[in-house]
């Protein structure tokens, strides 16, 4: 690797220094170690690699937080492997630090691709400790999903309760969550929220979009299989309110509407389940039952829809 490469970075966090023979083979035994914990089997060994506050990538992270973005990294790509290209490490010093840059050579997922890093070290109790870790600015493709940002919508998600299915067809296992808004007042029936009452979808695979549900509060997901042939499973959104509450059937795959939402008034019709309302009933067939209210009476109304 070109010396340049490392005084480039370094005018912007140090400058450049020598480091003594003694030092650099400590660090870079410690960044060798580092980098062979990044398997899924070895990586409780990287939460004693880090200082209590790190610049993660960019963003100001706790220890904890480090990890469990590791944690994430090796359970959505379980094959994930680093090492460091031809083994070469620039490392300089400045008031105890070292800076320390390297290509990172990656394979994921089928996918391999060499990015270039570095990683800020400091002595800490004897110790070495990681004080940042990123790469270049000027790297191609970082938004790879081995990078932190890719994995926001995961963190968001391992926080909530978690709805599981084979939400895009491609023959794994997807989870889905709701975002909920924060209900700020209630007023003679009117609910109000900070920034809009409306509910979104996320899921934990970045191929399927957000799913938006406007005036909705509260509400309960369902995996209601594959109904329309395309080996992807559709996800049901119950919306809950006071006396009603309303199943929405979306294709995950484009967040569009299956069939017309189905409303039930819990004030009449008590106590029924997604069974009662929702049934797979043929190829591309469902059947859903809705409360009608037909000469001022409230009744159950059944019809078959075929999807597209």
């Amino acid at each position: 690797m070109k010396y340049f490469m490392s005084c480039l970075l370094v005018v912007l966090l140090f400058g450049c220094n020598e480091v003594n023979s003694k030092d650099e083979r400590a660090v870079r035994k410690f960044v060798e170690q580092w980098n062979d914990s990044h398997t899924e089997l070895k990586s409780a060994y990287l939460a004693r690699d880090y200082m209590d506050v790190v610049n993660y990538y960019g963003k100001q992270l706790s220890r904890v937080q480090v990890q469990r973005d590791k944690n994430l990294l090796f359970e959505q790509f379980p094959d994930y492997r680093q090492n460091i290209l031809n083994d070469e490490i620039d490392i300089t010093k400045e008031a105890g630090k070292y800076l320390v840059t390297f290509i990172k050579h990656v394979s994921y997922d089928g996918i391999e691709a060499d990015y270039e890093s570095y990683l800020t070290v400091t002595m800490k109790n004897g110790v070495f400790r990681i004080l940042r870790e990123g790469v270049a600015e000027h790297s191609d493709n970082l938004d790879a999903p081995i990078f932190p940002k890719a994995r926001e919508n995961i963190r968001i998600l391992s926080n909530r309760r978690q709805l599981f299915g084979d939400f895009d067809g491609d023959g794994l296992s997807d989870y889905a969550t709701v975002i909920s808004p924060e209900v700020t007042s209630t007023v003679d029936g009117t609910v109000e929220c900070a920034d809009g009452c409306h509910s979104v979808i996320v899921f934990n695979n970045k191929n399927l979009e957000d799913i938006v549900i406007e005036g909705a509060y509260q509400s309960q997901l369902e995996n209601l299989k594959d109904l329309n042939s395309d080996g992807a499973d559709e996800i049901g959104f119950w919306d809950i309110k006071p006396t009603s509450k309303t199943l929405y059937v979306f294709d995950a795959t484009n967040g569009k509407m299956l069939t017309e939402p189905i409303v039930i008034n819990t004030t009449v019709h008590k106590n029924l389940k997604l069974i009662d309302v929702f049934k797979k009933s043929g190829r591309n067939k469902i059947t859903v039952t809705r409360s009608a209210e037909v000469d001022g009476k409230w009744i159950l109304e059944t019809e078959v829809v075929v999807l597209d």
